[in-house]
């Protein structure tokens, strides 16, 4: 546990007859952002409800800075914030009076509560609305209320459920940035179905589908799950599609797609762009852009899915 803050070991979970998810196992490191993915139905929630606290699972073991959750569920969620997706504001009370509340909560001692309230309200960016009643703030800065309250008590592990949801595109950048600051001394478990979202803030990434571990890996794995098989290309003095077809026999297609550019398709591995570098400059192509054609997180989300479809 010397690297990681929560350790999550063989999770399963049963409603009445039907297993919810089965036997889920993961580390999160003690800084940066983990990406939670899954469709509707897929289990996400209910790992996320256990690994909270807020269910216990029918198997399995979670521990939050090596306390098991389970036995000892108060010193465990110590360490532990959350802001469900529906943040739990009080909108008839002031900023302050509402995180006063939330640190005695979290059982903040009194001597600590004023300074543990103006370090989270600064690192939210909301210091200036103190005395604001909460229900007159944007729904940006209201969210940025949630997030201080899920910090407050400075826990070494934070869960996020869909923490730019009904934000404008402003809010949602700015709640973006806001999260990779407070990712960069604790842990944040980040649960959303936004595929942009995972892209722009998380650096590992954990899928649940079926209610199974169908992925675990960084964001660069996953980006790279499915291996590309096409690139495009654009050159001053292209030759003949024949000739393009002709560089190796794994090119499974050769397309044009403008004056000067060509997608073209192969089977293998990116042996085949060597190649075709190789020639253009032999062959003074005139060789300007060459582009490999990564599949889309949502192609790679698709693919994931399925893998529990026939299951």
């Amino acid at each position: 546990m010397n690297d990681s803050v929560v350790e999550v070991i063989g999770l399963s979970h049963r409603y009445s007859e039907q297993w919810a998810i089965s036997n889920i196992s993961f580390e999160v490191k003690r800084n940066g952002i983990m990406g939670l993915l899954g469709s509707n139905g897929a289990g996400k929630s209910t790992t996320m409800n256990i690994i909270c606290g807020a269910l216990n699972p029918t198997v399995g073991q979670v521990f939050i800075n090596g306390v098991d959750l389970r036995k000892h569920p108060e010193e465990a969620k110590r360490f532990l914030g959350f802001l469900p997706q529906k943040a739990p504001l009080f909108l008839d009370l002031t900023v302050d009076e509402y995180l006063n509340h939330c640190a005695v909560l979290r059982s903040v001692p009194s001597n600590s509560i004023k300074n543990a309230i103006e370090d989270a309200k600064a690192r939210c960016g909301i210091s200036h609305f103190s005395k604001r009643l909460i229900g007159n703030l944007s729904g940006g800065y209201q969210q940025r209320v949630g997030i201080a309250q899920a910090i407050v008590h400075s826990p070494k592990f934070v869960v996020l459920d869909e923490p730019t949801n009904g934000l404008d595109p402003n809010q949602i950048v700015e709640v973006r940035k806001l999260i990779k600051e407070i990712a960069e001394e604790r842990a944040v478990l980040l649960s959303t179905h936004i595929l942009s979202e995972v892209q722009a803030t998380c650096d590992e990434i954990r899928m649940v589908e079926g209610g199974k571990m169908v992925f675990a890996g960084s964001m660069m794995e996953f980006d790279n799950y499915i291996e590309p098989d096409s690139f495009l290309v654009s050159m001053y003095s292209a030759p003949s599609m024949n000739e393009l077809s002709a560089v190796s026999n794994n090119i499974t297609s050769v397309e044009k797609v403008g004056i000067e550019s060509f997608r073209i398709r192969y089977l293998g591995s990116n042996a085949v762009v060597n190649s075709f570098l190789q020639l253009s400059v032999l062959g003074d192509w005139g060789l300007y852009e060459l582009k490999i054609e990564k599949s889309s997180l949502d192609e790679i989300f698709a693919k994931l899915s399925k893998q529990t479809e026939n299951k």
